[in-house]
């Protein structure tokens, strides 16, 4: 039986970090942090839930089911099923998350050196896709190229990051703003939506556990063992990087005061604590960090829709990268003004799906169970993103409980969960 060895364990679990480390996991903890004030910490603890928490959750899921989120959604039924895994391999990959790697590592890190206009953008994301592109072609060396090589110097130049924040004094901190300072736990809640990490994690789950069948590990205990251990050694990464981003952003009032963005608090604190070699310090780590989750994702889009077409894994490569790169040119403010409201939709269903594939085992019929809260799910969670987009909606849904949080599915879901569980008892 072929296990893996110790120094590849440590690479699996450096490249499942890498992974996770991408243009949204850097910009919104600042920002979180800058406007929870007093209550960064309560905010920081339900970020945690949705940043680190449910991404580690969703990879120990997925090594149970051969990293597929259509077996790991399968009560639904097969046609929800097939939606819900496109929806969310689309919404990671060359919708939303792929091309803000390219728009968030230009403007944090070249917008300054370039310029901001459309043709500068265009140029970079051209480069930056084109070795996207390189290094995507040849998944089976992923273990190599980013475990061994790309993932520890992402990491070394976070630690960097990392320390220089915990290291210099916060300063002034201000009162709490905005949600943070009735509901800092749940407003922090939902911004860890905004990393997109428990979609990212459905998507990668494919790719990690590729990446064990590389090294020529074949036993299902095995496989599930290692990517546990992966998702537990990302998780630690990731719950450091966010603690130093936060204690980052918490000292930011007096480099960046009402900064629009977290992207304007890391150019503006790496400037101040480091001079202009911080600026380039911060345009590579950017660069880096972007770019091994824009692998990360290509590899896994164009292995799913792969085997879902049967056209060669190689033309979906370009065709992701391609439209990838169109996107990308929208700029960052349209992006993330428009991925707000889908993730809102998105996500209440896709926790759903990913915390009852634990509980199969003790259902008579999973599907009467899983498939009526996921629906409950969904709908109030389109409710909460028709909100967060800017529509009207009646006055009875805006006084739904938590319904100001952008949580109004999750007492639904809990009763409609609770009423499935007993009438599966009931009937056997």
């Amino acid at each position: 039986m072929t296990s893996l060895r110790t120094r590849d364990i440590v690479a699996l679990g450096f490249m499942t970090f890498a992974l996770f480390i991408g243009a949204g996991n850097i910009i919104f903890p600042p920002i979180v942090a800058q406007q929870a004030g007093e209550h960064v910490w309560l905010a920081a603890l339900g970020f945690l839930i949705t940043a680190v928490g449910l991404p580690v959750i969703t990879i120990m899921a997925l090594s149970r089911v051969e990293g597929s989120i259509q077996n790991l959604s399968s009560p639904l039924g097969k046609i929800a099923s097939l939606i819900l895994t496109i929806v969310c391999y689309l919404a990671v990959g060359p919708l939303f998350a792929t091309p803000r790697t390219a728009t968030v590592s230009y403007e944090i890190g070249f917008s300054s050196y370039f310029g901001t206009s459309s043709s500068s953008l265009l140029i970079y994301s051209a480069i930056y896709f084109a070795l996207v592109t390189a290094i995507s072609l040849y998944p089976n060396k992923l273990l190599d190229t980013v475990g061994h090589f790309l993932a520890p110097l992402k990491i070394v130049s976070l630690a960097i990051l990392g320390i220089a924040a915990v290291a210099i004094p916060a300063g002034f901190i201000p009162p709490a703003i905005n949600n943070y300072v009735n509901a800092p736990v749940s407003e922090g809640f939902v911004n860890g939506y905004l990393t997109m990490d428990t979609l990212g994690a459905l998507v990668f789950g494919i790719v990690i556990i590729n990446a064990i069948h590389s090294r020529g590990v074949t036993d299902k205990k095995l496989v599930t063992k290692y990517a546990v251990i992966a998702s537990l050694i990302s998780g630690v990464g990731l719950t450091l990087v966010y603690l130093s981003l936060f204690k980052l952003g918490l000292g930011s009032h007096e480099v960046a005061p009402n900064a629009a963005n977290g992207a304007v608090i890391l150019h503006a604190y790496v400037q101040h604590a480091f001079g202009d070699i911080g600026s380039l310090f911060l345009t590579g780590m950017i660069f880096l960090a972007c770019m091994v989750t824009a692998i990360g994702l290509t590899c896994a889009c164009a292995e799913y829709f792969s085997a879902l077409t049967k056209i060669p894994y190689k033309i979906f490569v370009f065709v992701l990268v391609g439209f990838s790169f169109i996107i990308s040119n929208l700029g960052l403010t349209k992006l993330i003004a428009v991925s707000v409201p889908v993730l809102s939709a998105i996500y209440p269903p896709a926790i759903v799906v990913i915390l009852l594939s634990f509980l199969w085992k003790y259902f008579n019929k999973p599907a009467y169970v899983v498939a009526p809260v996921t629906a409950i799910a969904f709908l109030f969670g389109v409710l909460d993103g028709l909100k967060v987009a800017g529509f009207n909606l009646p006055e009875i849904i805006q006084h739904l409980p938590l319904n100001a949080q952008n949580l109004a599915w999750l007492i639904p879901s809990t009763i409609v969960l609770i009423i499935a569980v007993l009438i599966d008892k009931v009937k056997k």
